[in-house]
């Protein structure tokens, strides 16, 4: 097995602008780790391999020439299976779209393209993106790889599955309740949810522009180290004058922030499901190695933190599980999953809201997001459990749902928040901790994530 396939992104970019390695060599190590491990995890559900090979072909061509090359020149990555990449099936997870082929890239695709990056292929998801675990009828479950029982997550579980296995160097993915955290939280990865309006929804499979309660969702990136998170993050960002969401507030850089003096506060327990004594202790050991480094730790917890999950399942049930079955026939998909139907379980008792409940709702996220707002004057993050459980088994996640409130918060919010592996439980699977920044501060976040990472070790390859 190659070594290359485990470097980070901004060593392999390094290794190929300096000519230690080409293009094609770190290509062929990873299209050779993919044929290794997939099939064992099922993740990447399309790709095209000879078409990977020319074009890592024509970046070492370019170097050749002497031609002035992207940050991220040369280097794989992989792509969730609703944001489009053209040329490649982007079914979304459902029948109706399975032979979808996308005519175009999304926009945060052609930004990476156009940094030098090379896609891979596309990764396995839940329908629609409607689960904490990935498993559809078009492509089948994807495994965890650190316990091939467990599942790697939702929805963005191919794409943390195929990075940990080290078939990819990073990926995209979305997150709008923690889909982005809670599989790199499975899989021992860093995982962003940026801070809401950062990253163009342009280009997406079945595109949104905000919808009735904009901020709640966001797409972000997945990858084994956070000094990716940080260098791919001003490559994506930014106005693309489609989306009229995002907000051009710069992008800071993690490396320029001075951790001494920051003010943390931190919780084990969010009042609402109460995670294992192993996450509780990571959270501790982390907030105690943060202490050491010079930051202002303190242990407190916004007071309306308990009331994230309720307020996330509600607002999914009034705007999103509603129109699910529209969806479904608009796309074409006359037989939908058994995530799906867990999922309208779950959210039929906010199906029917009168006009009424509707508004009081919104008036309720209003006065969370405020309150959360006030405590965040006090403190640059927050520290917390990224999920009550490491990763469960194949099929349980629906009947515990409760587990995943954690992410929900700053969903609502709309906050960037990380999360960064801290730990491992007696059964040998990651404890990722999450760090949420103050509004538009990812760097303050990274910053963070980077001395947890430096602290603990970050991401450990499985044996798989």
């Amino acid at each position: 097995m190659s070594d290359l396939v485990f470097y980070s992104a901004k060593t392999l970019a390094r290794m190929i602008r300096e000519k230690q390695v080409s293009c094609v060599e770190v290509m062929t190590a990873y299209l050779e780790r993919i044929e290794a491990v997939n099939p064992k995890i099922n993740a990447i559900v399309y790709m095209d391999a000879e078409k990977s090979l020319a074009d890592a072909r024509s970046a070492d061509a370019a170097l050749a020439r002497g031609a002035d090359v992207g940050p991220l020149h040369g280097v794989p990555f992989t792509v969730k299976d609703n944001i489009r990449v053209e040329g490649m099936i982007c079914s979304t997870g459902t029948l109706g779209y399975k032979d979808f082929v996308a005519p175009d890239d999304a926009v945060m695709v052609s930004r990476l393209k156009s940094a030098g990056a090379i896609p891979l292929g596309m990764t396995n998801m839940p329908e629609l993106g409607i689960a904490f675990e990935s498993d559809n009828l078009v492509y089948g479950r994807t495994n965890n790889p650190y316990d091939l029982t467990r599942t790697s997550g939702g929805s963005s579980g191919g794409e943390s599955a195929i990075i940990s296995a080290g078939g990819s160097a990073f990926g995209l993915g979305n997150d709008g309740a923690g889909s982005v955290r809670t599989p790199a939280h499975f899989c021992g990865l860093a995982g962003l949810k940026p801070n809401a309006g950062r990253l163009p929804n342009t280009g997406h499979v079945t595109t949104s522009y905000g919808g009735f309660y904009p901020g709640v969702s966001a797409d972000g990136p997945l990858a084994r180290y956070v000094e990716d998170i940080n260098l791919i993050m001003p490559i994506i960002a930014g106005v693309d004058w489609h989306d009229p969401t995002i907000i051009p507030m710069p992008v800071l850089d993690a490396d320029a922030v001075r951790l001494e003096g920051l003010r943390v506060a931190y919780y084990t327990n969010d009042g609402f499901s109460t995670p294992t004594p192993e996450t509780q202790e990571t959270v501790r050991k982390t907030a105690a190695m943060l202490a050491d480094a010079g930051v202002i730790v303190e242990e407190a917890r916004p007071e309306v933190i308990d009331q994230s999950y309720e307020l996330r399942l509600s607002f999914y049930g009034a705007v999103s599980a509603v129109g699910l079955d529209d969806a479904l026939r608009d796309m074409g998909t006359t037989q939908h999953s058994a995530l799906m139907d867990g999922f309208m379980r779950l959210t039929s008792p906010y199906v029917d809201m009168s006009k009424r409940e509707l508004l009081k709702l919104t008036g309720q996220l209003g006065s969370f997001r405020n309150k959360m707002l006030e405590f965040m004057a006090n403190y640059d993050a927050i520290l917390c459990p990224t999920c009550a459980l490491p990763a469960v088994p194949h099929g349980t996640s629906v009947d515990q749902f409760h587990i995943f409130s954690y992410t929900m918060a700053f969903n609502l919010s709309g906050y960037p928040a990380v999360s960064v592996r801290a730990g491992t439980s007696p059964e040998g699977l990651p404890i990722g901790v999450q760090i949420a920044g103050r509004p538009w501060r990812e760097d303050i976040a990274l910053a963070l994530a980077q001395q947890v990472e430096n602290a603990f070790g970050g991401y450990q390859p499985p044996a798989i």
